[in-house]
């Protein structure tokens, strides 16, 4: 049946669209429908309170107003707009780069295919244009105008290999053009063509940011300020969503993917899912969780940082309810973002002339005498006693609220926010949301547990410092830091960490362990050994050189005789218990005596040889899948339960004989069973190294690595083999010309005329530790740049790569500078 003759002009005429394409319609209306939505991008969608403001000063007269600032923009994207009819398009003069490409259509709503269909592209220096051919009078079919948001992609080889053409992706606002060549010089020509033109732009500021300039320029003239924000309802708050973002974005999906398994959409897209999280918060009842997802957006997209001060900026300006639930909470998110990201120097004075707006004088040092001064705009009236700019409102009026005092606490913490490399954990939220410290426990072997409060920015090396003086060490020539103590690792806390991101991490990590496995904590403990024989028997330090001794000889780093880990054990008894007694507690075997030496007396499980025979092979992985496999699941049950077996009669004889030697020990008392661990144990030749588990390759072409045990000593660097008590080789610090990080995995150190690469996980812990060394040797003669070819160049020839020497040095006081020979 044909349509009728009204409805079929409707449809066929209808702002210029046609039953096939939308950009058909688009070059009739295009210099007004882009500016109308470049216009409608940066404004909020509300009704009311729209027009222009002209003020009149003493000075030049400016425009104060949204939609002025609006009309602006609108006009500027008009100047970038030709007006092109039917003309001829091989010779526009205009033209930078022509040619055929081919753009991707869509099926119907049934079939995703693509069809690409090939049009004639003419690239201005304004816009991006495409027609039906290139003869002339040829149609202008659809055009892009081309500003500073506008972004173009690269050729992917991806897409290359499932449809056999480069692409060339460009975004614009309102449209985003997928072209395709089957050539790749010509798709990096036309990249490069539009990136320039892009790049030519100006930048495109948004009202806000115009206002933000003004209200910079006329923070001192109270009355201007009151007419900025009152014609301005872009600067208060609003419970209407917001349909754009407050600061210029970039077009398309550039720079959003974060680490992890989150996925975000394009950074305008996000900005405005922001907005609608932040009013959702008004109505939570428990918002920290909500408050952590807004941060973690933030740590993975950097760029919106400065957006979500201005949206909160935005929020907590004349809000409808001052000091209600939702008020407080769009402050409580302030504050946690003061603690966590720093904003860009615009934003951060924007934010300063808000804070200010809000906190009294007196709490920043000054006072009138006569009340409360407030910094707060727009003033009704102005005090004699204060300066241009600064109104005096009493307490009786607007006595001290919450929220001046978390202007006060945000405006403290933004001097001192150095950015995070975690979001705060939920109980770092809920302890800035009261303005608070938190409380964490340090735990300190052979000594009673540690409570320190900290703030968001206090480092691992201020919480060592007051350990070491709590704890009566500071006369200590030894070495101290703090120790981050996990289910698989242990490893020290860089000096410059903030420990709130330790505490994050180990948050974090609770969620992933399971139940029986100990949670993650810090510890106190030594760091670097430069003098342990004089260290007295009945101090605190010697009790924690006891306990980490104990922890060594657990793990395996003390080579001896099964006999002398028996007699520790008895020791370690001794220490715990005092005098043998049936009705004295047991700790568990591997808490006394190293698992792996039990381990090391089971039979080697027996490995068949592989089948070399494919029709073998074959027929062994039939059966594995049948009956067959269900027996040999069965033995390898049966054989797994045989070795648990084995495993506990030899643990059962292991205690035996410790607690043989444990009667032995009648009469010794704690002290004297401590002195003698340590006695035993320092027999070691290698006792007060710090061992790591490295694989030795002579060379970067060579037979394959050797495990062996790398100890950093204070004196020398020596090689061990695993379990052998004696060195293969010893090199004093003055053998060495340089050291480094080849790359992330692989550490390099250079002895006099030979180079040894070891391959370890823990370069960056190595390098720290003998550049600790160094420093408390006071050493300064430092590996040259042209010393280590493969490691990082340093700026700095007298200066270490920045990644292996850390900001702060050891934990303790720094000794002076000496020669670098030992």
């Amino acid at each position: 049946m044909p349509f009728p003759g009204g409805l079929w002009w409707l449809l066929c005429c209808r702002q210029g669209f046609t039953l096939l394409r939308r950009d058909y319609g688009e070059a009739d209306r295009e210099a007004d429908g882009e500016a109308e939505e470049e216009e409608a991008s940066f404004e909020l969608r509300a009704q009311g309170d729209q027009g222009s403001l002209e003020v009149s000063l003493s000075q030049p007269t400016r425009s104060s107003s949204g939609s002025e600032r609006s009309l602006l923009v609108a006009e500027e994207m008009r100047s970038l707009i030709v007006e092109k009819g039917p003309g001829p398009v091989e010779d526009d003069p205009d033209a930078l780069v022509k040619g055929w490409l081919q753009r991707e259509v869509r099926g119907s709503v049934k079939s995703h295919w693509i069809r690409p269909r090939k049009y004639w592209f003419v690239l201005t220096p304004d816009s991006l244009d495409y027609y039906s051919s290139n003869e002339k009078g040829a149609r202008r079919l659809g055009s892009l105008v081309l500003t500073s948001l506008c972004s173009v992609l690269w050729p992917d080889k991806q897409t290359y290999k499932e449809t056999g053409y480069w692409s060339v992706t460009v975004f614009g606002r309102k449209h985003c053009y997928r072209l395709y060549t089957e050539h790749l010089n010509e798709a990096v020509h036309w990249v490069c063509a539009v990136q320039k033109v892009i790049d030519s732009k100006a930048p495109v500021q948004t009202p806000t940011q115009l206002l933000m300039r003004d209200v910079e320029e006329h923070c001192g003239n109270p009355e201007v300020l009151e007419q900025i924000y009152r014609c301005n309802p872009i600067l208060r708050y609003t419970s209407s969503p917001l349909y754009a973002p407050l600061l210029p974005f970039p077009y398309g999906s550039l720079d959003q993917s974060a680490p992890g398994p989150r996925s975000y959409t394009t950074l305008r897209d996000e900005a405005v899912k922001l907005f609608n999280s932040l009013q959702q918060l008004e109505l939570e009842r428990d918002p920290v969780p909500l408050m952590q997802g807004v941060l973690q957006t933030c740590l993975d997209l950097p760029p919106l940082v400065d957006e979500i001060y201005c949206q909160l900026v935005k929020q907590t300006t004349e809000p409808p309810a001052p000091g209600g639930q939702g008020d407080l909470h769009y402050w409580q998110l302030l504050t946690c973002m003061s603690c966590t990201f720093l904003p860009s120097p615009p934003v951060l004075r924007f934010l300063h002339f808000h804070l200010d707006r809000r906190v009294p004088v007196e709490l920043l040092g000054a006072s009138c005498g006569q009340g409360a001064c407030w910094v707060l705009g727009p003033p009704s009236g102005q005090c004699c006693h204060d300066p241009p700019g600064v109104s005096c409102r009493t307490e009786s009026r607007f006595p001290t609220s919450e929220m001046a005092k978390y202007a006060c606490f945000i405006r403290e913490a933004l001097g001192k926010t150095k950015g995070r490399e975690c979001v705060p954990s939920l109980e770092e939220i809920l302890v800035l949301m009261r303005r608070q410290e938190m409380i964490c426990t340090v735990h300190c072997p052979g000594a009673p547990a540690c409570s320190v409060a900290i703030s968001s920015h206090t480092t691992a090396e201020e919480v060592a410092r007051e350990l070491v003086s709590r704890l009566g060490l500071s006369q200590s020539p030894n070495l101290f830091a703090l120790y981050a103590q996990s289910r698989r690792r242990e490893q020290p806390v860089g000096s410059t960490t903030l420990l709130a991101d330790v505490l994050t991490r180990f948050e974090n990590l609770a969620g992933e362990e399971r139940e029986q496995d100990p949670p993650c904590r810090l510890c106190f403990k030594h760091y670097g050994f430069l003098d342990t024989d004089n260290v007295p028997r009945d101090s605190l330090e010697f009790a924690l050189l006891f306990e980490q001794a104990h922890e060594m000889v657990l793990r395996g780093y003390v080579p001896t005789s099964e006999e002398t880990l028996q007699t520790l054990a008895a020791l370690r008894l001794q220490s715990l218990n005092s005098d043998f007694s049936t009705h004295a507690p047991f700790p568990r075997l591997e808490e006394l005596f190293p698992p792996h030496v039990l381990h090391a007396r089971l039979p080697p499980p027996r490995r068949r040889p592989p089948t070399k025979c494919r029709g073998a092979r074959l027929r062994a992985g039939l059966l594995a899948g049948g009956l067959w496999g269900q027996a040999l699941a069965k033995q390898r049950a049966e054989r797994d339960q045989r070795l648990r077996g084995r495993l506990r009669e030899e643990g059962a004889s292991t205690m035996a004989a410790i607690v043989e030697k444990w009667k032995l020990l009648q009469g010794m008392g704690r002290p004297e069973a401590m002195a003698a661990y340590v006695a035993l144990v320092r027999e070691w030749p290698g006792f007060g190294s710090t061992l790591f588990d490295v694989d030795l390759r002579a060379s970067p072409v060579g037979a394959g690595p050797q495990r062996l045990w790398l100890g950093i000593g204070a004196k020398a660097i020596s090689l061990y083999k695993p379990g052998e008590p004696e060195p293969l080789d010893s090199f004093c610090y003055s053998r060495i010309s340089s050291f480094g990080a080849s790359d992330s995995s692989t550490f390099r150190l250079s002895v006099e005329d030979r180079d040894l690469l070891f391959e370890t996980s823990q370069v960056d812990e190595i390098a720290q530790l003998l550049n600790t060394y160094l420093t408390s040797m006071g050493a300064r003669r430092l590996p040259q740049p042209q010393e280590l070819a493969a490691s990082p160049p340093a700026s700095d020839p007298t200066a270490l790569p920045q990644e292996l020497c850390p900001t702060a040095g050891p934990w303790q006081h720094r000794p002076s500078v000496g020669s670098f020979h030992s």
